[in-house]
């Protein structure tokens, strides 16, 4: 489907109103200093951090496929020979002997993955601009528009700088221009980080930068294509200049020799040859309309008013004031930024957006800027469907069944099995074994929570074609493994996992409570998802008999949920993981009228665990006191998370940098994700069999309303209040059939024809 097609597509899903009166817009009343203060743009393949520079600009440029490495896979030969000693050595209390023969034994090959890598940096100069002369300046973000706009005035000058990512025409695209004739002079040149690197004249306006990732295979090559209105043009090999025009327009293509995680063979040139010549001769007007179009059919589809914003600050004041101003505007400027960055970070045929999403200026990213699929990589998706941007999860299903291949081998020679496994993190090349070392890496569940967003698309929107071509042989193998990799505990005869850990706390051990509850909620999606197709009833009652056998959650001495088999939680573990709970989020086998018992231990938990951690913790402890329905808990998490940070080091806690980029710190993108998914939790739940309307909604915000949102089952909700309870609500079926909703403690059974909107009052 041409991009073009796709963005016509789009336009046909209805839009929410958007408001037009800054609440959508981050600004800044001076340049960008460092690059956590930029401005990012992007098309899910390209991104680009812009400064808003006066007499100097920077535009700090990514392509997703710019990583160092080369094809291969990870697994270790015969590693399957030493599992059998590492459960025993477990078994028998040696957690240090069993962790150092993993160490020697059982882990990837080589024990490191790979990193994605800056692409390049347009150096933009206005010789003509004093920067000590300039008056007026304004730099915003709008997301509406998807495009960074800077102006300033110089004299009785003013100059306008648009920068946009556009996906239908698959460029970035640079406007400068000024509000008096001739007043336009500027050079551009493109550099990059990567040592090796080539430039060229390939026509008139036209220079490109050619190179090859440093420690790697991967070629690139960005174009840049120059017009000007009035005056001239000018290239030589690594810079265009533009001299007495009224407005400039910079385009940049590019591309790698990338096709898939084992073939690099692609054409970068004849890419972007390709590219420049279907924008060359479009006028900026056009290249814009398009762009905005196909970027509003999709932002345009939730809009979220929670009250007043204090727009006439600079978002890096409101950041600062938040908690002594009223400001609820910027928690809804939040989810929408959530929601502008998946836009821009992954579109279909794009990769999927990884820690940083697509925005990167380093060669030695921190964690590689790769997918950590522990839960980061996951929570980047738990918008995608409730938010109304389902297709935007397109990429993270091509990674899956990318792993779904390479996890075979690691499945047959490190645990001798069928199926495919995945464990913590994975790369460009699709690395599934243990990496790291065991500590982190030596975690079995990876590929069993990716497989939760399959299921996800089929319980939102009901395609059954995707159910049976794309989800099931993926959930049914990843089922299999564990089918073959289960073991019976000699203390208690349940089924457990093993070796494994419950992420990144206390090292290697049989049977974490994570790992019991991704297990059972793989299976239980594999055999409805079978009896949905009709298919595999071998399979199906395998899966259900071994599924009741897996060793169940326990309530500890401290009224907790044990996080491991045996009661050892520490009272005092301030952990930012809380893995335990995935049962009560994502997961749903936790539930407040379900299983109570649990659902209280789970509180428990959590309030033993605190209120402090990285970035992406806080966001995914919104989350969880959302669905224990305590709205001002979760405010009080998302309040924290919206806490200033300027240190982009490994140091502190989480908050926001000043563009509001999520901190770990450094910057991790999947808080941002994380915040607007729990925001949609705060104001609507539907993973409980029922439409659970302001489930979770804080004092904080007493009146306000959403419009858009999707539940399972194929549900379009608009949801109305004041004074902190319901006014309306509207739901509308895609397929009708009965709906269960909930206010309070109120239960209410629809049956909604398909397409006829139903309100519902108090």
């Amino acid at each position: 489907m041409t991009r073009l097609l796709f963005a016509t597509l789009l336009a046909a899903v209805p839009l929410a109103a958007q408001p037009a009166d800054g609440r959508l817009s981050l600004w800044a009343a001076e340049p960008a200093s460092e690059w956590v203060e930029a401005y990012p743009v992007g098309n899910g393949r390209l991104g680009a951090m812009t400064f808003g520079g006066t007499a100097e600009e920077r535009v700090q440029f990514n392509e997703d496929t710019v990583w160092n490495g080369f094809p291969h896979g990870y697994e270790r030969p015969g590693a399957h020979e030493a599992l059998g000693d590492i459960r025993r050595l477990l078994f028998e209390g040696k957690k240090q002997e069993a962790s150092d023969l993993a160490a020697v034994r059982f882990m990837s090959a080589p024990l490191r993955q790979r990193s994605y890598q800056s692409f390049g940096d347009l150096q933009i100069a206005m010789p003509g601009v004093d920067a000590e002369a300039v008056t007026d300046y304004h730099r915003e973000l709008d997301l509406d528009e998807a495009i960074v706009r800077t102006t300033f005035r110089v004299g009785d000058v003013t100059y306008t700088r648009e920068v946009f990512a556009s996906f239908p025409d698959d460029v970035l695209v640079i406007r400068t221009e000024a509000d008096r004739p001739g007043h336009v002079s500027l050079s551009v040149a493109p550099t990059s980080l990567h040592g090796t690197r080539s430039y060229r004249v390939v026509g008139p306006g036209e220079i490109a930068m050619e190179g090859i990732v440093e420690d790697g295979v991967i070629r690139f090559e960005a174009r840049l294509l120059v017009t000007a209105e009035g005056g001239e043009v000018a290239v030589s090999d690594t810079v265009a200049t533009v001299t007495g025009a009224d407005a400039a327009t910079i385009v940049l293509a590019g591309a790698t020799t990338f096709v898939r995680y084992d073939d690099v063979t692609g054409d970068p040139i004849a890419r972007n040859d390709t590219t420049v010549a279907a924008v060359r001769g479009t006028p900026y007007d056009a290249l814009r309309q398009r762009h905005l179009a196909d970027h509003r059919s999709l932002f345009r589809r939730v809009s979220l008013d929670l009250g007043p914003a204090r727009t006439d600050l600079p978002t890096v004041d409101r950041i600062a004031q938040y908690r002594e101003n009223d400001d609820p505007g910027l928690a809804a400027l939040l989810f929408q930024y959530g929601r502008y960055l998946l836009i821009a970070s992954s579109r279909p045929g794009s990769q999927p957006a990884n820690l940083q999403g697509i925005w990167n200026e380093s060669n030695e990213p921190a964690w590689n800027s790769k997918y950590t699929v522990n839960v980061n990589t996951e929570m980047n998706y738990w918008l995608a469907e409730p938010a109304n941007l389902a297709e935007l999860s397109e990429p993270l299903f091509s990674l899956i069944e990318d792993l779904s291949e390479t996890g075979r081998a690691v499945a047959r020679e490190h645990y001798a099995a069928p199926g495919w496994v995945v464990h913590h993190n994975t790369d460009l090349w699709r690395g599934a074994a243990p990496i790291d070392g065991p500590f982190w890496g030596l975690w079995p569940t990876g590929g069993a929570w990716l497989t939760q967003h399959l299921w996800w698309r089929y319980e939102y929107g009901g395609d059954e074609a995707f159910l049976r071509e794309t989800a099931y042989p993926i959930l049914r193998d990843a089922a299999r493994f564990f089918v073959a990799t289960l073991v019976e505990d000699p203390e208690t005869g349940h089924l457990i996992s093993g070796p494994s850990v419950s992420p990144e706390n206390r090292g290697v051990v049989m049977g974490p409570t994570m790992d019991h509850q991704l297990i059972r909620d793989l299976f239980s999606r594999t055999i409805r998802s079978a009896e949905i197709l009709g298919v595999d009833p071998a399979l199906r009652d395998t899966l259900q008999t071994m599924r009741g056998r897996i060793a169940p959650n326990q309530i500890g001495r401290l009224g907790q949920l044990q996080e491991w088999l045996q009661d050892t939680d520490d009272p005092d573990d301030a952990h930012r993981h809380v893995s335990h709970l995935w049962g009560l989020h994502p997961g749903a086998e936790i539930t407040r009228w379900d299983t109570p018992e649990l659902f209280d231990a789970a509180r428990r938990s959590l309030e033993l665990r605190g209120d402090d951690g990285t970035g992406w913790s806080k966001a995914w402890k919104v989350n969880f006191w959302a669905r224990l329905h305590d709205g001002d808990r979760a405010h009080r998490l998302l309040s924290n998370l919206l806490t200033l940070t300027r240190s982009t080091g490994y140091r502190g806690t989480g908050g926001v940098y000043p563009n509001l980029f999520d901190a770990h710190p450094p910057f991790q993108i999947d808080g941002n994700f994380g915040a607007t998914a729990g925001i949609v939790e705060m104001l609507m739940q539907s993973h409980a069999g029922e439409v659970h309307l302001l489930p979770a909604l804080p004092g904080a915000w007493p009146s306000g309303e959403v419009r858009g949102l999707k539940a399972r089952g194929g549900l379009t909700v608009d949801i109305a209040w004041e004074d902190g309870r319901l006014r309306e609500a509207t739901i509308r079926s895609e397929r009708g059939g009965p709906v269960r909703v909930r206010l309070g403690d109120e239960v209410r059974q629809l049956d909604p024809e398909a397409g006829v909107p139903v309100t519902i009052r108090p």
